[in-house]
């Protein structure tokens, strides 16, 4: 037995296993050092300010996913893995994912078609999948939302592009929705005047369309008004509150009653 052929094998062995492991550490650092980097500025960068804030999200990412992919891919090249060995164990670990993944693969999927044909973007506050709120993220496999009282929703992209979705921010304006009770003994014309008046004075009320005003419904206590209101977007809330409260001092000032849920019963004595 050769002792000393035996020891310059196992040297050269060790010494050619010892640069490709030191060069695959080093690449392996680097490449998630260059990857984080690249992620932030996709994000941040004002360059791409043109670019619209879902897109942007999105392709941060995908991106990420995609060049961590590749970086695995590079480094096991590096450490000796066969290219062919390595595609054709990807391919059946691709498939096994793929099974094992149906769910996030038609979130990705969603994702897709949320960037397409664009339902919502960041930004928009948004009613999906029975919860509401403004959109903060789109990534890959799902969408962030972030409520009034400000809680984080994520909701799975498959989950949105599969309901309906209401997006209260996509239009310029909005029309406010009122209802108001009266007593049956109220003038109908003179309740419709002041609720006119009450509509068309507020500051942030469209004048066109103009404020619609009518008598709705005889309901069983009451005589039910619907007013209707076009203003911004951005002032819906405001002319929403403003104008219930504005009604109630109207209606005070001018006599007419708000009147409770009752009942008329008549005692028949036999």
């Amino acid at each position: 037995m050769n002792w000393e052929q035996i020891w310059t094998t196992l040297f050269e062995f060790a010494t050619s296993w010892g640069i490709k492991l030191l060069a695959a550490i080093v690449i392996l650092i680097v490449g998630i050092k260059l990857i984080g980097a690249l992620t932030k500025w996709i994000k941040k960068s004002p360059k791409l300010d043109k670019v619209d804030d879902s897109l942007r999200s999105f392709l941060g990412s995908f991106s990420k996913i995609a060049l961590y992919l590749v970086l695995v891919i590079t480094v096991a090249m590096i450490l000796g893995v066969p290219a062919t060995s390595f595609i054709t164990i990807l391919a059946s670990c691709g498939v096994a994912i793929g099974l094992a993944l149906q769910g996030s693969l038609s979130n990705f999927a969603g994702g897709i078609m949320i960037l397409l044909f664009k339902p919502f973007k960041v930004g928009d506050y948004i009613e999906a999948s029975g919860e509401s709120g403004t959109v903060e993220e789109i990534s890959v496999v799902y969408t962030v939302l972030l409520t009034v009282d400000n809680k984080r929703i994520t909701i799975p992209n498959g989950a949105l592009t599969n309901s309906v979705i209401e997006n209260y921010s996509s239009e310029k304006t909005r029309r406010v929705d009122l209802k108001f009770t009266t007593a049956y003994d109220a003038d109908i014309e003179r309740v419709k005047k002041i609720l006119t008046d009450v509509a068309s004075s507020h500051p942030k009320a469209l004048s066109d369309p103009a404020p619609f005003v009518r008598l709705c419904e005889h309901s069983d206590s009451a005589l039910t008004y619907t007013v209707r209101i076009w203003c911004k977007n951005e002032d819906y809330w405001d002319v929403n509150f403003d104008t219930i409260e504005n009604v109630k001092a109207a209606f005070d000032k001018n006599g007419i009653e708000i009147p409770y849920p009752q009942m008329d019963v008549h005692i028949s004595k036999d």
